[in-house]
């Protein structure tokens, strides 16, 4: 990871995709910094999409009041535009029958790694969650690491795509990710290709379940806090900012916004 001061910004740059947790946010809230970087960027003109294993109900309140294009919540599956004529709109990776018939089967698998490995339990933003479900591991309740290999290792015996974020561990029946979100949202929300041009795009994270984004865009950055996965990284970001969470959210901005003048 190189430090974000030696990144050149293209001058063609169309958006940036950027996770939530801990990268946005700091303590659970979004900092005013990290807040006032969005709107930055939408003020230059560029597309911001932030991109979050979080349930679609729990982001229903930002995809409404922050300055951003729209929310993909629960790793891909759920998009979230907000307009002031339209107002909230929900749209989904997979069709109706099959969300209802995987959340009956996601739940069983979520009631069977409750009883059946010590101190999982499912987040408490689990009653927002319509395509995914999720343990937590740091954000109210403090897992250790045999505990989440053991959760992952059983979510994938189900059948689960699993992925583990900084404070939860996310299942979910599709092969949906965060990159095909990113195709999607870009497909369905702007009628463009993000492959064809995905050197023209950023990604921003903090976290394991980044992996997919940071091998995919060149323009990849790690806010500091990311050095604590670093053992666990197989595609690292190829870029860092000095400093952890929203404040390093900021930085990236800063730095992206000064080169594209």
């Amino acid at each position: 990871m190189r430090p974000l001061s030696s990144w050149q910004v293209p001058q063609d740059i169309l958006g940036v995709f950027t996770d939530i947790d801990d990268t946005l946010t700091t303590e659970g809230a979004i900092t005013p910094d990290a807040l006032q970087a969005l709107a930055n960027l939408k003020a230059a003109g560029l597309h911001v999409v932030p991109i979050t294993g979080r349930p679609v109900g729990w982001s229903e309140a930002f995809a409404s009041s922050w300055p951003v294009d729209a929310i993909v919540a629960e790793n891909g599956a759920v998009g979230l535009q907000h307009s002031a004529t339209r107002g909230l709109r929900k749209l989904y990776q997979q069709d109706a029958p099959t969300r209802q018939a995987n959340f009956t089967r996601m739940q069983a698998v979520l009631a069977h790694i409750e009883k059946n490995v010590q101190g999982a339990v499912r987040s408490q933003d689990s009653g927002g969650r319509e395509t995914d479900i999720a343990i937590d591991h740091s954000e109210f309740t403090q897992l250790p690491q045999d505990a989440i290999e053991e959760v992952v290792r059983r979510m994938q015996g189900a059948g689960m795509t699993a992925t583990v974020s900084s404070i939860h561990i996310n299942g979910w029946f599709g092969t949906h990710s965060k990159l095909s979100g990113a195709r999607w949202i870009v497909r369905e929300l702007w009628g463009r290709d993000l492959d064809a041009e995905i050197e023209r795009w950023v990604y921003v994270g903090d976290s394991t379940n980044d992996q997919v984004m940071f091998e995919h865009f060149a323009h990849s950055v790690g806010v500091a806090n990311i050095r604590r996965f670093e053992a666990q990284l197989t595609h690292p970001p190829r870029f860092i900012t000095p400093s952890e969470r929203g404040a390093g959210f900021a930085e990236l901005a800063s730095q992206l916004l000064t080169r594209l003048r």
